[in-house]
């Protein structure tokens, strides 16, 4: 096998997705040489060498009713690819989370013949629980980052290979906030709060301005407070940049662009919009309170339909209130300052809260990458 040549179909729909598929064209690339990748990417991906037919951009879409509005322009996509990855018969197509829009591809191509695996479960264990009987018909092998999403599937015969994260294995099990520290050129004595309010534009409008009000009435308690606020993109940068323009003009904050691990690592605590980046932050071993705000119509269609009491990672992983999450109308700085001024104080609990991150952290640690390219490389074969 490792002289064939072989031609690999990726999907990606968002930041989190790119960096699990780069990961996984490394893995693949160190054993076939001849292996070649094409689809819908992100830089991550391009500069793995992925040939790009859309950019993954165009997927990124957030929001049940949002989507409404693109709903033309992913159908239109989603077609094209359909009829390109069915002329070019790829060994093996794989879809990376985006399951709204990536299930239905792969249900077409396997009916064509081509072998499917989706990479990243959707949360069927949460909401819309029918998608479990779709991803069946439309996937030869879906692949978990968590265990309790193999045990869900395991109820179901439904074939699911548990690879863990990909982010377990490159963070540190005791990350070196000296060295990030010194990386982000701020003081070893500093007492630090991370700012993460999203990466999607939509999560910056919504959540941005009341993540800079909580920072304010932390800094009037805390006078030595520094608060770091990493960016993923340059245009989400200016979007921040004009919020705190329009509220807090003089109030200073340190502004980077992306290096969110090097920020968590370095901080005492963190305010995160929620996502993948509050499992970044449990591995980090920075405390935090999680947020999130929804238009009104969203959140009131998503509360019909979601099954968990959670909505954090490291709360679902454990099945408990590890750490704080306020949705909506409590997404008010005042609520989320008092929430996080414990956490910046230090002590006993927040001790305790760093070793139970440690165990976790632990049982994740599986050699994400590799495993999930044997798990593509025995549907090849």
């Amino acid at each position: 096998m490792q002289n064939r040549s072989f031609t690999i179909g990726l999907v990606a729909g968002e930041a989190s997705g790119d960096i699990l598929a780069a990961g996984l064209i490394r893995a693949l690339k160190a054993q076939f040489p001849n292996v070649s990748f094409v689809g819908v990417a992100g830089p991550l991906m391009q500069a793995e060498g992925c040939e790009v037919w859309y950019e993954m951009e165009k997927l990124s879409v957030m929001g049940i009713l949002e989507v409404l509005h693109h709903l033309p322009r992913l159908i239109h996509i989603r077609r094209d690819l359909t009829r390109r990855f069915m002329m070019l018969r790829p060994d093996i197509f794989i879809g990376i989370d985006a399951p709204d829009f990536n299930i239905r591809l792969e249900k077409k191509l396997k009916q064509k013949g081509i072998r499917t695996l989706h990479y990243v479960s959707p949360s069927v264990w949460a909401w819309r629980q029918n998608r479990l009987f779709s991803l069946a018909q439309a996937t030869d092998m879906v692949l978990a980052l968590f265990p309790f999403e193999k045990q869900f599937y395991d109820r179901f015969n439904i074939p699911c290979y548990f690879v863990g994260h990909m982010m377990a294995d490159e963070i540190p099990l005791i990350p070196d906030k000296s060295a990030a520290r010194m990386a982000l050129g701020i003081d070893q004595n500093s007492l630090c709060l991370a700012l993460l309010p999203g990466s999607r534009q939509a999560e910056l409008a919504l959540l941005g301005a009341d993540f800079i009000r909580t920072a304010m009435l932390l800094h009037q308690q805390l006078p030595q407070l520094k608060v770091l606020v990493p960016l993923s993109n340059n245009q989400r940068r200016k979007q921040f940049e004009r919020i705190q323009a329009k509220i807090a003009p003089h109030f200073s904050m340190h502004l980077f662009n992306g290096q969110a691990r090097l920020v968590l690592e370095a901080s005492n605590a963190a305010l995160l919009a929620s996502g993948t980046v509050t499992l970044e932050s449990m591995l980090a071993k920075c405390p935090m309170v999680v947020s999130y705000r929804l238009k009104y119509l969203t959140y009131w269609i998503a509360k019909l339909l979601v099954k968990t009491p959670y909505f954090s990672l490291p709360n679902l992983l454990v099945g408990e209130r590890l750490v704080p999450e306020l949705l909506q109308k409590n997404c008010d700085p005042q609520k989320l300052s008092n929430e996080l001024l414990p956490l910046l104080k230090g002590g006993k609990n927040v001790q305790m809260l760093k070793e139970r991150f440690l165990v976790l952290h632990q049982s994740l640690r599986c050699g994400a990458n590799q495993k999930a390219a044997q798990a593509v490389l025995a549907l090849i074969k």
